[in-house]
C-alpha cells in the first residue's frame, strides 16, 4: 500500500496536498480498499465554508455508504468532475485521478498539524 510522503493524512482517512492555500483532498489507498469497488461519489458541497471534520459528500461503494471529512477548515473551490463518470477512478488512482476537492484552506499550520506518511502506516498497519 502506498503511503506518499508529500501528504498529510487525518484518522478518518482523508489526504490532503498543500500548494500555497489551496489544497486537494481525496481519500488513502487504505480508505478505498476497505469501502471496495467505489460506484457514486457524490459532493454537493462546491462554493461552501465548512469546519475542519465537516462532512463535505458521501461515497458509495458496492458495500457501503461512507462519509467524506474535511481534514481544516476552508472553502470548497472545486470538485473532481470526473468522478461523476468516473468513479471508480479513487479505486485506481486514489492520489492522482481520484482526487476528490479543491479547497482554500483558512490556516495553512492545520495540515501541518495533521498525520505524517509514517504516522498514518501505522494507523492503519
Amino acid at each position: 500500500m502506498e503511503f506518499p510522503g508529500t501528504l498529510r493524512y487525518t484518522k478518518d482517512h482523508e489526504w490532503i496536498s498543500l500548494d500555497g492555500n489551496i489544497a486537494t483532498v481525496g481519500i488513502t489507498e487504505f480508505a478505498q480498499r476497505e469501502l471496495g469497488d467505489i460506484v457514486f461519489v457524490d459532493i454537493s458541497s462546491e462554493g461552501k465554508h465548512l469546519g475542519a471534520n465537516d462532512i463535505f459528500g458521501t461515497v458509495e461503494a458496492v458495500k457501503t455508504v461512507s462519509d467524506l471529512y474535511l481534514p481544516v477548515a476552508g472553502t470548497i473551490t472545486e470538485v473532481n468532475g470526473g468522478l461523476e463518470g468516473n468513479p471508480e477512478s479513487v479505486n485506481t488512482d486514489p492520489y492522482g485521478a481520484g482526487w476528490m476537492i479543491k479547497m482554500e484552506v483558512d490556516n495553512a499550520a492545520d495540515v501541518a498539524a495533521l498525520l505524517d506518511a509514517a504516522a498514518y502506516k501505522a494507523l492503519v498497519d
